[in-house]
């Protein structure tokens, strides 16, 4: 019997136990953190590497410790004259980002609280949760907190839906559970998107196939600092969203405050300096269809046809919440309210029902627009902890 299970080993699982612990909300031995992976932070590691991430879009005080400036004393002790932080902001290095995340993670001891394990159920009983596992693992305690993603669940376009089923190896999201390969790509290679992350790949794949890669995006650049506007860390923002008592009308302000498709100005220029080299090209324009021939992929637009070898689907997740193949089960035998859009209606301590309490996206009608970025992770974390 734990106090404590965190069901996600995620950046937000992984900030809510730096909390509950550094804060003395529990020991030990009495929290488990359930992750399907080997190790804390697998799948941000993962996908950031993968992208080719330099520096994160999150200025220095958003990580995983309870110290605000945590990062930057660590950089200035451990990188001489605090290396690894870029720009007004002071954004963090990924390296300097992930070797911080491991520093704090060692220094609370988080690998004796990891169980290895995929969540596939979660009941009450007699007064406690229980969580069963994929392996037939059952695990009880008195509080739980769901710290899930939505990191599943990829976007395909419709039109690449079948070609991605056809073309397993010419057709890939970025974020496939299966690793992209990117030196047994066949070009020329076309990147969609135009967020940052289509930006961030777009670059990785110039120095290896320059003048061989097309970024395609159905809109003009967006060029934001951050994600949503820095008021909705505070109260400028926040007071009069926490007033609103509609969800729907939340659900409404987090979609219109979120820079979605968004990048920052430095890999803008980045890669408007690629294309007057001529290392990439960018397009504007929307895909509407696609087909293969001749080891040949076409993709047709209104106004023109583009062909290519490989695909590469940077087109972000579906916004829907996550967990809801076992999640559904409990919402339905302990009518958890929701909202229209199907998030949860939770307290202003994240609490879903008595002792079940919710981090990342399923805050978000709570926390807001911030709520999937790691300064949500702090807010949530922040949240749980004060209200014990």
């Amino acid at each position: 019997m734990y106090d404590w299970i965190v069901i996600g080993g995620g950046i937000h699982g992984c900030t809510v136990a730096s909390f509950l612990l550094k804060k003395g909300k529990v020991r030990i031995e009495r929290l488990c953190i359930i992750d399907p992976h080997d190790e804390p932070m697998y799948q941000w590691k993962k996908n950031t590497e993968r992208i080719g991430m330099e520096y994160l879009r999150s200025p220095s005080v958003h990580h995983i410790d309870v110290d605000p400036f945590s990062l930057q004393k660590y950089a200035h002790q451990y990188n001489q004259k605090g290396t690894g932080l870029y720009g007004k902001y002071k954004r963090p290095s990924l390296d300097l980002f992930n070797e911080h995340c491991e520093f704090i993670l060692k220094e609370v001891n988080i690998h004796q609280c990891w169980h290895k394990g995929w969540v596939i159920s979660v009941e009450k009983e007699h007064g406690f949760w229980k969580v069963r596992n994929k392996n037939g693992d059952e695990l009880r305690a008195q509080n739980i907190v769901l710290s899930i993603s939505i990191n599943n669940q990829l976007n395909i376009p419709d039109w690449a839906k079948q070609l991605k089923s056809d073309l397993p190896i010419e057709v890939f999201h970025i974020f496939d559970e299966s690793p992209v390969r990117f030196s047994s790509l066949q070009p020329p290679i076309a990147v969609i998107g135009g967020g940052i992350t289509a930006a961030h790949v777009t670059i990785k794949l110039s120095s290896m196939y320059p003048g061989n890669v097309v970024l395609i995006k159905r809109n003009p650049f967006r060029i934001e600092d951050f994600d949503s506007d820095p008021g909705w860390l505070g109260p400028k923002n926040l007071t009069s969203y926490h007033k609103n008592k509609s969800y729907e009308e939340r659900r409404r302000l987090i979609q219109e405050a979120r820079n979605k498709g968004s990048l920052t100005k430095e890999l803008f220029y980045k890669l408007k300096r690629l294309e007057s080299e001529k290392k990439i090209t960018i397009i504007d324009g929307e895909v509407i269809s696609a087909f293969a021939k001749n080891n040949e992929i076409t993709l047709k637009m209104i106004d023109k046809e583009i062909d290519v070898h490989t695909i590469l689907l940077a087109t972000g997740f579906i916004p829907s919440p996550p967990g809801l193949n076992w999640l559904g089960k409990l919402m339905k035998e302990l009518d958890l309210p929701c909202a229209q859009c199907g998030y949860p209606i939770i307290s202003k301590a994240l609490e879903w029902c008595p002792h079940l309490y919710v981090s990342g996206p399923l805050a978000e009608l709570e926390v807001g627009p911030i709520a999937r970025n790691i300064s949500g992770a702090r807010h949530a974390a922040e949240r749980i902890v004060s209200s014990l």
